[in-house]
């Protein structure tokens, strides 16, 4: 272990994320499977789990930024690639030149891509984003019919093609939701307009990882899994990982920086919002909002420490936050398991999601570059094989 992992570290293990892309393509074999690696690939690290997901079948890789898809490229990865978060000006002859499959919502967008694209004399690859009802990129339908014609009168000259139609879904997570067969429906029918100008695009898709769970009739060419394949479940309603044959990749730990008796009626922390019952044991946990635990979780936020459940004393602050051992014992250095697969019985990313009022992908996301992810791959014999590491 390096020593900047020695006061915290995030351990992800690959073998998980390959376990969770091949039990996604089961639940949809009739579909390409994309990886979703956006936000460093949910806070787990972009390069190694897309290289895992690669490993156990993933035929795309997805990201929302350009320069997060450039960033794979320069990696190595020489697949099958799209992202689809673009603004004015961005980078579009660099996507073009790597073969990204960029997605196009408005005709600004598909002007500059086409310019691009001209530019450097290349074909660029572009899918189109229809809006059926999210709410928030993607083309409205009224301007559907303008749009897709714009783009075969390019595909025809040569700029471009038009590898893919697709959407997203607003409520996916809520099974049963009203508005999931309107957004099919609007879906179907973009995809007649499209036909209708001309289009016949490779791969249609629209199905994120609640859809891919639970909505079969939504996989069409390609599902694109997020969350899923880090072993974290989109929500309560649709099912815990277990149900799905998931198992979350990430453990965030730390070892105890201080243990020190106090006397009944000591404040602890910021405000004094918790007071010591009686004379106890207090114990430093070395990690605080500026790496990513949640303020919101202050009181409330749970951690496995000295063979117990415990419960964050007081305020979480910008580098720690106290628990209180009552009559346990511990020392400084051992350790403190913030979240897990459960295997050792602590806590899940989904019980601090629940403890800060938010949901299991914000947990994971937002664990900052101040914590090292350390790579292991537990399908190697010994079950802790470092297959690299970042601070």
């Amino acid at each position: 272990m390096n020593e900047t992992a020695k006061r915290a570290r995030a351990t992800i293990d690959v073998a998980a994320v390959r376990s969770n892309v091949r039990a996604l393509r089961a639940r949809a074999p009739r579909a390409e499977l994309m990886a979703v690696v956006k936000s460093d690939g949910y806070g787990h690290g972009a390069v190694p789990c897309a290289r895992a997901a690669r490993e156990a079948g993933a035929a795309w890789l997805g990201t929302a930024l350009p320069e997060e898809a450039l960033a794979l490229r320069a990696a190595g990865d020489t697949g099958r690639l799209m992202c689809w978060l673009w603004t004015p000006g961005g980078p579009w002859g660099k996507a073009v030149e790597q073969d990204i499959d960029v997605s196009v919502s408005g005709l600004w967008a598909l002007r500059e891509v086409t310019e691009a694209a001209r530019a450097c004399g290349r074909t660029a690859r572009v899918q189109l984003k229809i809006d059926t009802g999210l709410g928030r990129n993607g083309c409205q339908p009224a301007d559907w019919p303008e749009l897709t014609a714009a783009a075969r009168a390019a595909e025809t000259e040569g700029a471009l093609t038009v590898t893919g139609v697709w959407s997203h879904f607003a409520c996916a997570d809520e099974p049963g939701h009203p508005s999931i067969a309107l957004q099919l429906t609007a879906f179907d029918e973009a995809l007649a307009v499209a036909a209708a100008a001309g289009l016949r695009p490779e791969v249609r898709h629209i199905a994120n990882t609640p859809a891919l769970l639970t909505l079969p009739e939504a996989h069409f060419d390609v599902v694109r899994a997020g969350i899923g394949i880090y072993g974290i479940s989109p929500s309560p309603e649709v099912g815990t990982p277990q149900d799905f044959g998931l198992r979350p990749a990430m453990t965030l730990e730390a070892s105890l920086a201080s243990v020190k008796r106090a006397p009944g009626g000591h404040g602890v922390s910021y405000g004094h919002h918790y007071t010591t019952p009686g004379e106890t044991t207090l114990a430093l946990v070395p990690l605080g909002y500026a790496d990513g635990v949640p303020r919101h979780a202050s009181g409330s936020g749970p951690v496995l420490v000295a063979g117990k459940w415990r419960t964050v004393a007081g305020r979480i602050a910008m580098d720690q936050f106290v628990v209180d051992l009552g009559g346990d014992r511990a020392e400084p250095g051992d350790p403190a398991l913030l979240f897990g697969p459960g295997d050792r019985g602590e806590p899940t990313a989904e019980d601090w999601a629940v403890a800060a009022g938010t949901i299991g992908y914000e947990i994971v996301t937002r664990i900052g570059t101040r914590v090292p992810r350390v790579y292991v791959d537990s399908d190697v014999e010994g079950d802790t094989t470092l297959t690299g590491s970042t601070a």
